[in-house]
């Protein structure tokens, strides 16, 4: 511990005397930060006593298992792995192992202590041992840009927000010159273990990086770990992701927020746009927490094969009946990919991703010659602003940027007109003023709750284990999570068999399919059975700031709750 950690004040210095070598940026921390620093974390029981690892039945894939078995011939039908008690631990406690980390794709919170955790599971069951955390994401593995991760380097970062411990990148690992550059790291550094730990896409690239060094008969074995505050990323052996817990937290309270300053000045509402590209479990979450007036959720959208303007119509519908009673204010909540889950537009949008991959986009406006003519009537009657920002570079894996596409605006600009035509026919004679938000980083990279820091703490140990244990092409995985983290379950399950094949860039390429919202799940059933209620009455929950001590710190969230089957 750092002499400065006892001083006393609002503001305390924690930099350890090697600090200007970790190039820890917020070198003055808060009170509360170094009191997360000191907060000692729980492990599952397994993990505090000897152990050994038993495999479980041969694995299959998420969908087309003859496509997968042929793109991964040396890890397709491996086995999930769990650990159980033993009276003596099998591994080698005098293996001196050297194992590399990489942070892959966007923050989440919890991070660091995924890698803290595989250091401390080194440093107390492989004493010696070696941990290179390679600088600013994949690329860092390809150019071989690694820092040697030491107690004092760590040690500012424990229960801490973000990535900055070595940072995070986007770039992913995926021609033959990419893999051989990785390899030729691997072999520079004698490197027996990789830890992935990023989203559906890097787990994709740890399955491929794993089955190549395999191939290569590398020594190098590969674990990937569930990163993603998006929610979709888990199956029934991976219960969530880290990083939700506490990005719904931070949002709820900001949801809050706003829905006090609505109740207060009685004349906006506000739309609220939530992180999520592919899946609203963020928006659905939210809305368990706050009860808000009106929640769009796309995947009921996509289901129901409802348009822009049968949306339109929804929230204009609830915000007449309001007004009847007196209410001209409210809150509403959008999944941050809502215009991907209508099929009218999820339609143009496929259409457009095969323009842009194959052709060059001319200002003339030809190649709009291209589209279906109803894809290009959609695309005509849409704004300015969200055609141009439909128009957008895709990101590195071919997707659409909906961060950039302000739904939420739209969906004001639609209202108004709607509510014009209204107040015009007699049906409607309210005041309507709308305010838009996008609630989106300000959740990535917060003080990871309770929750998340012993999760992803966790994570880590057990990835530290599965490597140890020689295994390869596994994602760590920890569940019974609604009980005491004592009781929690270890091991990791194959990455392949989370996998399925999707068209990206114009070719079929194998991805880990994404956990959508399930409309005949707990939580969305939960939702669906008030939402009527929250619409007319304002049942608005305000949560405040995240919790670290008292009755509700150690909350589990709503959706892993109920998908648990513990609420109901």
């Amino acid at each position: 511990m750092s002499p400065a950690l006892l001083a006393n004040g609002n503001i305390i210095d924690v930099k350890p005397a090697s600090a200007s070598a970790t190039g820890r940026v917020a070198s003055v921390y808060s009170e509360v930060q170094t009191s997360r620093i000191e907060h000692e974390l729980p492990l599952p029981s397994v993990l505090r006593s000897s152990f050994k690892i038993v495999d479980g039945p041969a694995s299959s894939a998420a969908g087309n298992p003859d496509g997968i078995a042929k793109l991964f011939p040396n890890l397709f039908g491996q086995p999930s792995a769990i650990l159980v008690p033993s009276e003596s631990n099998t591994l080698r406690s005098d293996q001196k192992l050297k194992i590399g980390v990489v942070l892959s794709g966007g923050q989440a919170p919890g991070g660091h202590n995924v890698i803290s955790g595989i250091f401390d599971y080194l440093q107390e069951r492989a004493k010696g041992s070696t941990l290179y955390g390679f600088k600013g994401g994949p690329a860092g593995i390809m150019k071989c840009k690694y820092v040697d991760l030491s107690t004092d380097y760590i040690y500012p970062y424990r229960n801490q927000g973000g990535f900055d411990m070595i940072c995070s990148g986007r770039d992913k690992i995926e021609t033959p010159e990419q893999f051989k550059q990785a390899e030729e790291t691997a072999l520079k550094l004698d490197l027996d273990g990789l830890v992935v730990i990023g989203g559906d896409d890097s787990n994709t690239n740890a399955c491929l990086l794993a089955e190549n060094f395999r191939g290569k008969n590398l020594k190098t074995r590969v674990i990937g770990c569930p990163k993603t505050i998006d929610g979709d990323l888990k199956c029934k052996e991976v219960p969530t992701s880290f990083g939700f817990d506490t990005a719904c937290r931070i949002y709820a309270e900001m949801i809050g927020n706003v829905m006090v300053d609505a109740r207060s000045t009685g004349k906006y509402y506000h739309f609220v746009r939530l992180m999520g590209r592919a899946a609203s479990h963020i928006t659905l979450e939210c809305a368990l927490q706050t009860h808000p007036n009106i929640t769009i959720i796309g995947e009921e959208v996509a289901a129901k094969k409802l348009t822009l303007k049968n949306v339109t119509d929804y929230i204009v519908d609830v915000i007449c009946k309001r007004s009847g009673l007196g209410f001209n204010y409210g809150v509403i909540l959008i999944p941050e990919g809502l215009i991907d889950f209508i099929p009218e537009v999820q339609q143009l949008i496929a259409e457009l991703n095969e323009i842009l991959a194959h052709d060059t986009v001319d200002e003339g406006g030809l190649w709009k010659k291209k589209l279906a003519n109803q894809s290009l009537q959609l695309f005509e009657f849409l704004p300015q602003a969200i055609q141009e920002q439909l128009m957008l570079e895709r990101d590195p894996h071919g997707n659409v940027q909906v961060a950039k596409i302000e739904t939420e605006k739209m969906l004001i600009q639609m209202a108004e007109t709607e509510l014009e035509k209204r107040k015009q026919e007699g049906s409607y004679k309210g005041q309507f003023r709308g305010q838009s938000h996008f609630f989106g980083y300000e959740g990535r990279c917060g003080l990871p709750t309770n929750f998340d820091s012993s999760y992803c703490y966790a994570l880590g140990f057990a990835a530290g284990a599965l490597l140890q244990g020689g295994k390869t092409g596994l994602i760590s995985s920890v569940g019974n999570l609604a009980a005491p983290v004592e009781e929690w379950t270890v091991g990791g399950t194959a990455l392949t068999s989370l996998m399925d094949v999707e068209r990206r860039h114009g070719k079929f390429k194998p991805v880990i399919k994404k956990a959508m919202v399930e409309l005949e799940g707990a939580p969305f059933k939960k939702f669906a059975s008030m939402r009527d209620e929250w619409a007319l009455k304002n049942c608005y929950i305000s949560p405040g700031p995240i919790q670290f001590h008292g009755p509700v710190s150690n909350a589990v969230n709503h959706t892993l709750l109920l998908e648990l089957g513990v609420q109901a």
